[in-house]
């Protein structure tokens, strides 16, 4: 494990693995660094592969106290990426999952040194996902959080946030995975402000001279395959490819690792 200092001074701690040009797995809403390791793994014989854990979750810190939730700005989770980068030679590839890839479209926007950004299923309001955002989800969590009332703002962000059914939540609330969800309920907040409403693409994306390369499978929630498959004709340049076997929102890490070293060597 290595760590690195963010600017509001959060430590964000990353397993490092491999050699070659470097590559930054951004993992989405509920997910630490484990969550793109399968995938990770399959490339770092080519790639210097880096697995963040996101700020608040893992063996990050977080500078933002519980009771200032409703201050987070995207900026922090951008300076987080940044340091990494900095931290590991100055550029790299991106590779986004869920919120996580909006995420690294917005640090792209901003300016963050990335040289090809891979995006698997972005849950944009777009194609199938239209009108799924809902207006004020941010707010209503961090006032959850602020409570105290960790498991009402995990299930909320997993009902209105995700759109699980109510039913479903119910069970995981039941697991012995709940409480892991608690402890990190306070970043709920992070990745619904980055997926909030309208949560459209921009047209500060549409100019974007970043090349990218969009994944989902046809296995997948067909709300976000379709939204998958409509975000290229809002980026400047981007293609969609469909990898087999990604059932339910997962990474089938074998055939997205050939597809993104295709990309990332072309």
């Amino acid at each position: 494990m290595r760590t690195t200092t963010s600017a509001d001074g959060t430590t964000i701690a990353y397993e490092r693995a491999g050699s070659g040009p470097a590559i930054v797995f951004l993992p989405g809403a509920f997910n630490d660094a484990a969550t793109c390791a399968p995938l990770a793994d399959l490339l770092q014989d080519r790639y210097t592969v880096i697995r963040p854990d996101r700020r608040g979750r893992g063996r990050s810190t977080d500078a933002i106290a519980a009771a200032d939730v409703a201050s987070y700005e995207v900026q922090r989770e951008i300076e987080d990426l940044d340091a990494v980068i900095a931290a590991e030679g100055g550029e790299a590839a991106v590779f986004g999952f869920s919120s996580g890839a909006i995420l690294a479209l917005q640090a792209a926007v901003a300016g963050s040194r990335i040289t090809k950004l891979a995006l698997y299923e972005p849950p944009f309001s777009i194609g199938g996902l239209a009108g799924h955002a809902k207006e004020g989800l941010p707010a209503k969590l961090a006032a959850l959080v602020v409570g105290g009332k960790l498991g009402d703002a995990v299930a909320t962000m997993q009902i209105e946030g995700i759109g699980l059914p109510p039913q479903l939540v119910e069970q995981i609330r039941q697991s012995p995975m709940w409480p892991r969800l608690e402890a990190i309920a306070q970043t709920v907040v992070y990745d619904a402000t980055i997926t909030r409403a309208p949560n459209l693409p921009t047209p500060e994306m549409a100019r974007l001279d970043v090349p990218a390369i969009v994944f989902s499978s046809s296995e997948s929630w067909p709300g976000l395959r379709d939204a998958a498959i409509e975000l290229p004709r809002h980026l400047a340049r981007a293609e969609y490819v469909d990898v087999p076997g990604g059932a339910d929102h997962s990474i089938p890490a074998e055939a997205t690792a050939k597809a993104l070293d295709d990309f990332l060597r072309g």
